[in-house]
């Protein structure tokens, strides 16, 4: 790898829920169109493309992309499950440093449904067979859907080791709304009181209704080019991609029947740690994280597995206000998946947009101050873990 990858364009299109979207070609177009227009560059000069999805018929991509003109270059759809955007950007940052293309889109979107998530296919092996056979024989079995089994389950481990009280991820959700409020593309901008979120509906575990990401459509996107082909066309080279890692299950995640690791723990520590020695950075040195909280049980795990707060410190860290403005670290600036929401292949994406738009300092009422590098973090169960560090080009 001997380029540097400069993410010269971002876009996205507001969140919405089901009943309001668009369909996901028009919203691939929009959020496609819009990150082309950011870089000034035009869909001709885009020499791959890669599209994430996790809920759509191959070659979505191609359909989304079309509208845009056929170019005859390669798409190539990717599904990591909630980690899809950020596998998307991972392969496009892979092809412009190794010099196999110098301009990249990495394209995210989803059409979901109403409802909670649930397996499409009954007639053959599920890849979470693993984990239903962890988590069933750590918390036995529940009518609950199964994410919120998995890290409400994960959520109940690190209370009871830690004696985490319900207030605290109740914080969290509370914290997200704050910040959704000033961002135009988050579906859910109302604020809400820890009195008001615990006393929404009981799911499982710590987690009630208001922790848990809502069912979203959206679509986002980023062009990545060399530095360069940047420099060559008078294009944004202010931001860059310092390091960035992807990660899979390690045998952790189902021999020490630890709900923690079974939601990727240790993958996404194992991706962090490796973004930190690449990159020279130590997690002192981040003032804004965009992290996967898909539900509130999962941020608060994911501030030690990123090494945000020392193990077993998480509580502290919420209650002191570090995990906001005036804190240690800007948590999801953008509301994070709680509250802007999560549509699986646009997620990576758009953390990818919010970060690049806090180092270009044009994040509005979000801004936080004097940052210099920004780290993402995405996962999804199955598995995959990919951790991205942004820096500011000098």
């Amino acid at each position: 790898m001997t380029q540097r990858a400069h993410v010269v364009g971002v876009g996205m299109i507001p969140f919405t829920t089901p009943s309001r979207t668009e369909p996901y070609d028009v919203m691939g177009e929009k959020a496609a169109r819009a990150a082309l227009a950011d870089a000034g560059v035009d869909h001709s000069a885009v020499r791959q493309a890669y599209v994430g999805y996790v809920y759509g018929d191959s070659t979505c991509g191609q359909a989304a992309l079309y509208r845009l003109g056929q170019s005859g270059i390669p798409i190539i759809n990717v599904n990591n499950n909630c980690s899809t955007g950020s596998s998307a950007l991972y392969l496009a940052r892979q092809a412009v440093e190794s010099g196999a293309a110098e301009v990249v889109l990495a394209l995210g979107f989803e059409q979901m449904r109403r409802g909670a998530l649930v397996a499409q296919w009954q007639d053959r092996p599920s890849p979470f067979a693993r984990f239903d056979e962890v988590a069933h024989q750590v918390q036995g079995t529940s009518d609950a859907p199964f994410a919120a089994q998995y890290f409400g389950g994960a959520g109940a481990a690190y209370a009871e080791k830690y004696g985490t009280g319900p207030e605290t991820f109740a914080r969290i959700s509370v914290k997200s709304r704050a910040h959704a409020a000033n961002n135009p593309y988050a579906v859910f901008r109302d604020p809400v009181t820890v009195e008001e979120v615990l006393a929404s509906p009981h799911v499982y575990g710590p987690l009630t209704r208001l922790q848990c990401c809502p069912p979203t459509c959206g679509a986002a996107a980023a062009v990545i080019a060399s530095a360069e082909f940047a420099r060559r066309n008078g294009l944004d080279t202010s931001v860059r991609i310092g390091a960035q890692a992807m990660t899979t299950d390690l045998p952790s995640t189902f021999t020490g029947g630890d709900m923690t690791a079974l939601v990727g723990r240790d993958m996404a520590k194992a991706a962090a740690d490796q973004v930190y020695a690449a990159s020279g950075v130590s997690p002192e040195d981040i003032r804004v994280v965009e992290l996967h909280d898909c539900f509130t049980a999962n941020e608060l795990i994911s501030y030690e597995a990123l090494g945000l707060t020392p193990e077993g410190t998480a509580e502290k860290f919420v209650a002191d206000g570090d995990n906001t403005y005036g804190g240690r670290v800007v948590t999801n600036p953008s509301g994070g998946l709680l509250s802007k929401g999560h549509p699986l292949g646009a997620t990576g994406l758009a953390q990818c947009a919010e970060l690049v738009w806090q180092l270009r300092g044009q994040a509005g009422g979000r801004q936080v101050d004097g940052v210099n590098v920004a780290l993402q973090h995405n996962i999804g169960l199955g598995g995959a873990a990919v951790v991205t560090l942004y820096e500011k080009a000098v």
